[in-house]
């Protein structure tokens, strides 16, 4: 049976022809001594040839402009990359251009938006150069129509609407260059609106008047508002003005951790309203209360100490940091599992419902759990979701339906 296994695996562009050996091979488990363990991972494979499977946010695009990361390749170092998305059965990613928050100002805005635009430029010189892996995907049928065609979809998303700046133009810019959301800010307040995490507390109670324009332009456009990192009077500000459904692309439920980077009961509730989706976070301090760990904080404090304010470092050296940051990270610290990470999907439904939940991973920033540290291991998830009762159906909304759901639902909204 190993080996059957190992030959459906290989069938990665005959859709056809993988349906049919993944029937011979239900049909053989079935009458043979093959354990439940094997008959769900089995079955996990089976769905996940036959469903459309995204996930929401991977931040890889920060490797690709460091070191030239060929998504092409296949890596260990790292967690994403298109041979082990073929591995893992995920079809779709969103690969997000991320901005750290920096000083607010005409000039800095200028060079954060250039860094965009080279995050733009290198994940579309990825796909070109891997072409017969993959395309870009502006929308749902995309997605569709390159799964049909053996290819992998690359989406386009930005993290921290920071290099927005002022100027609402620059929107458009992003959104013609193939991204289909912004999260509105990171761990920091920006022009936009308040962050959860700012330790300098809110500054504009919420959305402010220049963020309310730019959820506006989003509608307009048809490109989705994402949620996640906003703070509570923000997210419940954009609900009140947002014309579509709303994601957070990258976030868990507070009742099961308690922290500012999840949504409360009642702002799932208002997202379920919304007709909107919250992404589950693989993010290890976001699916349970992290238990004390010294030797962890106290590597972390050192590497700080050692480099200094993160602003002032040369690109050089931001890369050493984050290297020896990531190193550490892995080391030291004690990570969530799949079972968690499954709490909170069962979480989202029992609250919300089905149609409201599904799986931003936060890949290659910070994200991977026991079970699943990669996004060859994704199908891990899948088959907890199975040991639970859930249905093909029902995983089918979780991988993929719910958000494309609220990507065709934003495109339908769009205004010329």
């Amino acid at each position: 049976m190993a080996d059957s296994f190992f030959l459906f695996s290989q069938l990665k562009s005959n859709h056809y022809m993988r349906n049919l050996v993944c029937l011979l091979l239900i049909i053989l488990a079935c009458g043979s001594c093959v354990s439940r363990e094997d008959k769900l991972s089995l079955k996990a494979t089976c769905i996940h040839n036959n469903i459309l499977s995204v996930d929401s946010h991977c931040d890889i695009p920060i490797e690709m402009v460091r070191t030239g990361y060929d998504l092409g390749v296949r890596h260990e170092e790292n967690c994403v990359d298109f041979p082990r998305m073929k591995e893992g059965g995920l079809d779709a990613e969103f690969f997000v251009i991320f901005t750290k928050q920096e000083n607010r100002n005409d000039s800095i805005y200028k060079e954060v938006h250039q860094k965009a635009l080279e995050g733009f430029e290198k994940i579309r010189e990825n796909v070109k150069n891997n072409s017969s892996m993959a395309g870009i995907a502006v929308s749902a049928e995309d997605a569709v129509r390159l799964k049909k065609e053996g290819k992998l979809s690359v989406f386009i998303a930005l993290e921290n609407g920071y290099p927005i700046g002022n100027d609402l133009s620059r929107i458009k810019q992003y959104y013609d260059l193939g991204a289909r959301y912004i999260t509105l800010c990171h761990t920091r307040n920006n022009d936009i609106c308040d962050s959860s995490t700012d330790p300098e507390g809110p500054e504009h109670n919420g959305l402010s008047e220049f963020g309310r324009e730019v959820v506006r332009e989003m509608n307009r456009l048809g490109m989705m508002v994402d949620v996640s990192h906003i703070s509570d009077k923000s997210f419940y500000d954009v609900l009140k003005i947002s014309a579509a459904p709303v994601i957070a692309s990258h976030s868990s439920c507070r009742a099961l951790c308690e922290s500012p980077r999840n949504l409360t009961d009642d702002m799932l509730l208002a997202l379920r309203d919304n007709g909107g989706v919250i992404q589950i976070c693989i993010v290890s301090e976001y699916l349970r209360t992290p238990a004390p760990n010294p030797e962890l904080e106290e590597k972390l404090k050192e590497l700080r100490e050692s480099y200094g304010e993160y602003r002032d470092l040369s690109d050089t050296e931001k890369t050493r940091m984050y290297n020896e940051y990531i190193q550490i990270k892995k080391k030291y610290e004690k990570l969530a599992t799949v079972k968690d990470v499954v709490d909170h999907i069962d979480h989202v439904v029992q609250v919300a419902g089905i149609d409201h939940v599904g799986i931003g991973t936060d890949f290659d920033g910070g994200g991977g759990v026991e079970g699943c540290k990669s996004v060859a291991e994704i199908r891990n998830i899948t088959i907890e979701l199975l040991r639970r009762g859930y249905s093909k159906t029902e995983i089918s909304k979780i991988w993929g339906g719910n958000i494309l759901r609220v990507l065709k639902e934003a495109g339908n909204r769009k205004k010329t």
